[in-house]
């Protein structure tokens, strides 16, 4: 079993609001091996009424920084559970019957999104002009990996091993031959992991002084909502997503793993996944660099 969490994962706030969530059908039961439940009149229970019974967890907002969060955090085997194969055939299928129209999205996220040449605009002052050499952490089939004309070297670390279908460059999962990289990708991750600054410690190791990390992940409908008063309360479920950040609870974790932000940029996206200044989906672009110190 994973565990549950008591502090804010960004800034280690113990000054949280709570309220009872659900996780939605399809992450308890690929996850957790828990599908919801009809309790009926064949249960025989007297004191409970009949009705569908879904695996319960905790929402969790910092006071601090503005952090949303659900309490449980899976573990290993559990995210293994979750991710491997991610998007493959069993995933979208047991996805489909939970959420009807799964595959229809499924397809078009597969194709990559619409908006590679606002990330390259965004990050192009933060890099050289030479050719760049490349690792994308959780980078899937390379799909959505930036610079595809100028790099020389594309490392892919990703849970689901899939085979890289995108450019020239072999995935490697793990040990990389490369000892220098000119820009570290960590594009729509973080919003996954059960321990974000594990993650971003794990990646330290792999930055020089030059090295520009680019993290990217959602800005929710939610957190951008200012008509909330209570966000924890008004999060009553769960899926993939498990961390809605906040602008400050990204910079609060930045600056613990000794990261300091060089740049950052909220873009807008149509359905589509392309730029859209009337976008219902936005995301958060960073361009990031070490500490001097770390």
């Amino acid at each position: 079993m994973g565990q549950t969490v008591a502090s804010c994962l960004c800034c280690d706030s113990s000054s949280l609001d709570a309220s009872p969530a659900i996780w939605m059908p399809f992450i308890a039961h690929r996850a957790l091996g828990l599908p919801p439940l009809l309790i009926d009149s064949s249960w025989g229970l007297r004191t409970i009424p009949e009705g569908m019974a879904y695996c319960l967890c905790n929402s969790l907002h910092c006071r601090d920084c503005g952090h949303l969060f659900v309490d449980y955090r899976f573990n290993e085997q559990e995210m293994q559970a979750l991710y491997t194969d991610y998007r493959g055939d069993e995933y979208t299928q047991l996805r489909e019957l939970y959420e009807p129209g799964y595959i229809k999205r499924n397809s078009m996220l597969s194709c990559g999104a619409g908006y590679k040449s606002a990330v390259e605009s965004f990050l192009d002052p933060f890099l050289p002009q030479h050719s760049l050499a490349i690792l994308d952490w959780g980078g899937d089939t390379g799909v959505n990996t930036p610079y595809e004309d100028r790099r020389h070297c594309l490392d892919i670390y990703d849970p689901s091993q899939k085979p890289l279908q995108f450019g020239k460059s072999i995935a490697r999962s793990g040990a990389f031959e490369q000892n220098h990289y000119d820009l570290i990708v960590l594009s729509e991750v973080l919003e996954h992991i059960p321990f974000p600054e594990e993650t971003l410690h794990l990646i330290l190791p792999k930055m020089s002084a030059d090295t520009i990390l680019y993290v990217e992940f959602p800005f929710e409908n939610l957190q951008r909502s200012e008509c909330v008063v209570n966000l924890a309360s008004s999060k009553r479920h769960w899926h993939e997503h498990i961390n809605f950040f906040s602008l400050q609870s990204a910079f609060s974790l930045f600056s613990k793993c000794g990261l300091v932000v060089l740049a950052h940029q909220i873009l807008s996206l149509g359905d589509d996944l392309r730029p859209s200044s009337l976008g219902v989906h936005q995301i958060f672009m960073f361009a990031i660099q070490r500490q001097a110190d770390h």
